[in-house]
This record gives C-alpha cells, structure tokens and sequence, in this order.
C-alpha cells in the first residue's frame, strides 16, 4: 500500500509539467562544483554553484544520471561523482584513486564512448593533471571534502549530461538497472524485471549520509526459497525507481511536505495538488521566526474550512485521498514509524478536534495554537528536544490522525515533568496538554462522574483534585501579597505533596495562610481572599490520602486556572 501509493505520486508529479520530478534514469542532485571545458576538451576552470543561504551554504541542483548504489567496491556514476572518481585523487586509499578515476573513464567509453560531445569530455579527463588542477582556488577545499562534481562546456550553463545525443542514449538504454529476473510486481502485477538492489532513501533524520532502504535483504536469515536482496520481495525496475524517487523528492532540504516529530521525519501528500497538502506542515511545526502569523492563518482557514465545508475553494476535493508516512532510522534501513491513510476532509476534522483540545486560556503573550514539537519538548527532561522519548512522537501523531485517545505516555511525562520542574510550574502548555488528555479520554470511556474540563476556570467543576488546585492556587496567592518579592513560594516547596498525598500537607498550608492574612493591610481585601477560601472549601469534604493520575492532572488544571483568573477582569474584585 505505501509503495503503490508513493508511485502513484511519482506518476502524478510526473504528468505535471511545471513539476521538477526527475524522470525514468535520472535524479536530481546537488552539485557544488562544475568543470568547465571548450569543444576541443580544453580546461577552463572549476565553477563554484554554491550560494550562501541563511547561516551555510547550498550547492546547486541539477538533473543527473542515477547514480549507482556505493558499496565497498569501486562503482562509478555516469557523467558526475565524487572528486575522486572524476580527477582519481589520492585521499590516503592507495591504488584506489587510480582504480576509481579508471572506472569512471571507463564507463563514459562503455556506454556512451561513440557520442563526440562524451568523446571531448574522455579526452579531457585523460589528459588533465592534477597539478594543473591544484592551480584553482577551490581546488584545497575539494581534496579535503570530495564534493560531487560534473562538467559543462564554456558558454553552455547546462551540463554536459543534459546534450540531446546524450539523454537520447540513456533513454534507450532504458535507465540505470540491469536485471536477469522477471516476475510478478508486487505493486502492480505486471510481469517485469524485477530491482535487485533499490536506490537509497535519503533524508531521514538519524539516518546515515548514504541513505538507507525500506525494501533491503542483506543476510540469509532474511531470504528464502534460494533468492537474493531484491529478489525476495519482487519490485519491478520502473516502480523502483518511482517510489523512491517519489520519497526522496519528498524529503528533501527544500521540500515543504516533509517535518520532524520527535525522531520520526514525516512526509504527506494526497492523491492530487490541494491546498491541504501545501497547508498541513503549518499544522504541527514551529511557527516562522520571520513569519509567526502565517501559520496561525492556516489553522485559522483549516478551522473555516470545516466548519463551512468550503472545500471547494480553499481545499479543492474533501474526499480527495491523502497519506501520511512516518520514518525513523534502524541500523542500516528505514522503518516505518506510522502510516496513515484517509481523506482530506477526515484529517482535516481530527486536526480541528486536536487543536480544539488543546485550547485554554492563556496569558496574552503565548502562542495561539501550539506545534507539536512544543508539546513534547515541555514533557521532554531539561525541556530538550534530543530527550523526547522516541516512542511518544509517532504514538502523540497516530492518535491525532485517527482522533483516538493520546497516549496515556503523554499524562504521566507532563505530570512529571511539573514535579521534576525546579519551579514546579505548571506553564500553559502543560496545561493545555493534561485538559486534552482527559477530555479526549472521557470522550471515549464515557464516565458519568467526570465532567469536561473547561477552557477557562470552572467553579462548579465537581473534581476533588481540581479544587484542590484552586486552593493551593490561592493559597499561593495570600502567600505572595504577603511578601512581595518573595523568591521562592509554597509551590517550589510543596506542590509536589499536595499533588500525589494532599494529607500530608494541606493542614500546614491552612495554618499558615492565617499568619499570611495578618499581614495584609488591605482588609477588604483579607475578605475577599477568605470568602474564595470559604467557596472552594465548601467544594471539600476532607483531603485524601492519596490522587489518581488522572486528579493530579486535574489538580495542575485546578492550580492554572485559578491563578490565570486572577488576572482576568471579571475576578478583579479578588485580584484588586
């Protein structure tokens, strides 16, 4: 299903004509470094493609042959590759130099040597020295690192493996993989030949430079009936080269249908162009430093689109098919993290959904709509993003495509991680993040006890953990008017016990907020204080011993709510 849906891709992008999906044989790759010669084959220079962008640099990209899959051995590309192979330098590998620059010589004359603008470029190659090389300026620079390079003639700005004669040849040839096995294709059932070895994928985060496979059989205890790599799983040439085309446009640097969530890079597309696919990675990642807003109008017309069914115009095609695929590395391959399959509309609803668990009131200076990476980075040790659990992203992602419960993971890392806070802070997101939780939660496994939690502070809200965090909350309050100023408050000191066993120190708390209300000047404002007091005790039969996860969740939301009421106008006879 993933690989007949990723060809389907490759067909569509290529049908466009204003798409840059390279075709049958060929790939498109960065290219920082171009030697250019004249029609006799005589040297020019080396040209520099790379531009400054941002902090680093970027090489050009350029349509060139599929290389071929590096192993150990010496195997060349065709018309472009590493420093080494091109010019045959030495990089402390012995013989090798000489073997690689051989190889690749060898196979211009093999496969292409009767064409004259390819017989130019051999006569080049045979005759240039590296001495004359070492003359160029960025010659230093391309020994250290052996970058990839390819060749164009003086006053022709395409390469040399763009000629006519050239792309003619290549076509005939029928692209990059020779095969003596025919079969069954598993993703189209046509007999064809069949891939034994796929192109890698490249891209995902974790991953080695070289890239890795989805499709790979490397030992015999993964191979059976006498068959070797490819072979075990049938996958004729041309889907190959699709699929992981397809997913290797999809994932790369300048790709705007890929994003990381936790340690899973996530690619998307849907059966056809729509402004969904263009729109989804605003949905989860970090807004733009240079452009905070544009992602909130997103969800903003995801939010309209919706609630309207005004697909038509600003996401053609609510029944339109859409994927999402999550991967993460493993060793030598790629594995799938998640895979999720549906319509535009439905995704596009339990998007809505997520985002509406997650709305709570906030102070004014705090994102609208929060991304997925901020959420478990705040429930990840140290706030980190490299001590997100690894799990935990593609688990969070499954349950907001299939708008099933989150993970019960993401309670427990939010709650501890407010416990392990040297503040003990309960910040707006870890907030939003618990009322999520367990309003998705009871909206599944239905309890008549529990009530929804609210947005913004709920009064009348019968859980006992909730007042509980109102009252801490207030307590809290007293203490701070009391000694303004006051570095450290009950909360670094207590909220940790009164969470897990209010018992234990609630009485404690009680008392001292007496001598915190003698303090006070402001006696209406003493009276105000203990008619709040009086209010959420009311609520209060006794302190328990012990709360549930789920009433320490409720807790947290109980003490944010309460101390985000107090700088709201309508508690400004409490706060004044």
């Amino acid at each position: 299903m993933i690989l007949q849906a990723l060809k389907e891709y490759y067909d569509r992008k290529a049908d466009d004509p204003d798409s840059d999906i390279a075709p049958m044989g060929w790939e498109r790759k960065e290219i920082p470094f171009i030697a250019v010669i004249d029609a006799n084959g005589k040297f020019i220079g080396i040209e520099d493609t790379r531009e400054t962008i941002g902090r680093g640099e970027k090489a050009r990209v350029f349509l060139v042959p599929m290389g071929v899959k590096k192993t150990s051995g010496v195997c060349a590309n065709l018309l472009w590759d590493t420093a080494g192979y091109v010019f045959g330098i030495d990089r402390g590998k012995g013989d090798r130099a000489k073997l690689e620059k051989k190889a690749f010589i060898d196979r211009l004359i093999n496969e292409l040597g009767d064409i004259p603008v390819v017989q130019t470029l051999i006569s080049f190659l045979q005759r240039i020295s590296l001495d004359r090389l070492a003359k160029e300026d960025c010659w230093e620079e391309i020994v250290k690192v052996n970058p990839n390079i390819s060749f164009r003639f003086h006053g022709d700005m395409t390469l040399i493996c763009r000629h006519p004669d050239i792309v003619k040849r290549l076509s005939e040839i029928g692209g990059k993989v020779e095969t003596d096995i025919s079969s069954i294709c598993m993703v189209t059932g046509e007999k064809t030949g069949i891939s034994r070895l796929h192109a890698p994928i490249k891209g995902v985060y974790g991953t080695r430079s070289t890239g890795g496979n989805i499709v790979s059989f490397n030992k015999d205890a993964f191979s059976s009936f006498g068959k070797t790599q490819g072979y075990n799983a049938p996958i004729g040439i041309s889907t190959e080269f699709a699929y992981t085309t397809a997913v290797n446009r999809l994932l790369a640097r300048d790709s705007k249908q890929r994003l990381l969530i936790g340690d899973a890079t996530t690619v998307f597309w849907s059966e056809k162009q729509s402004a969904f696919e263009s729109d989804f990675a605003f949905f989860f990642k970090e807004p733009e430093k240079d452009d905070p807003d544009s992602g909130m109008e997103k969800i903003r017309t995801l939010f309209d689109a919706v609630n309207t069914g005004a697909y038509g115009d600003d996401y053609d095609g609510g029944d339109m098919g859409f994927y999402i695929l999550g991967l993460s590395p493993n060793a030598s391959r790629i594995s799938i993290r998640f895979w999720q399959t549906g319509t535009v509309l439905e995704f596009a609803k339990r998007i809505k959904e997520y985002f509406e668990d997650f709305q709570i009131v906030k102070p004014p200076n705090e994102f609208e709509y929060y991304s997925v990476w901020r959420i478990l980075v705040n429930v990840a040790t140290q706030d980190k993003s490299e001590n997100i659990p690894p799990n935990l992203a593609g688990d969070f992602m499954r349950a907001i495509f299939n708008g099933t419960p989150y993970p019960a993971t993401l309670l427990q890392a939010a709650i501890r991680r407010i416990r392990s806070d040297t503040e003990r802070r309960v910040k707006p997101v870890r907030a939003a993040l618990i009322k999520a939780y367990l309003n998705r939660y009871y909206r599944f496994y239905p309890d008549k006890k529990q009530r929804e939690v609210t947005m913004e502070l709920d009064v009348a809200q019968p859980s006992l953990g909730y007042q509980l965090g109102r009252l801490f909350a207030v307590l809290e309050k007293i203490q701070e008017e009391a000694n303004p100023g006051i570095n450290a408050t009950i909360r670094e000191r207590y909220y940790g016990a009164a969470c897990a066993a209010p018992v234990t120190v609630f009485a404690n708390l009680l008392r001292l907020k007496n001598h915190h209300l003698a303090k006070l000047e402001n006696k209406g404002r003493v009276i105000n204080l203990e008619r709040l007091l009086g209010e959420i005790m009311g609520n209060l039969n006794d302190f328990p011993a012990h709360l549930d996860l789920h009433e320490q969740g409720r807790f947290a939301i109980g003490y944010y709510h309460q101390r985000q009421a107090f700088f709201t106008p309508k508690d400004a006879a409490i706060s004044e």
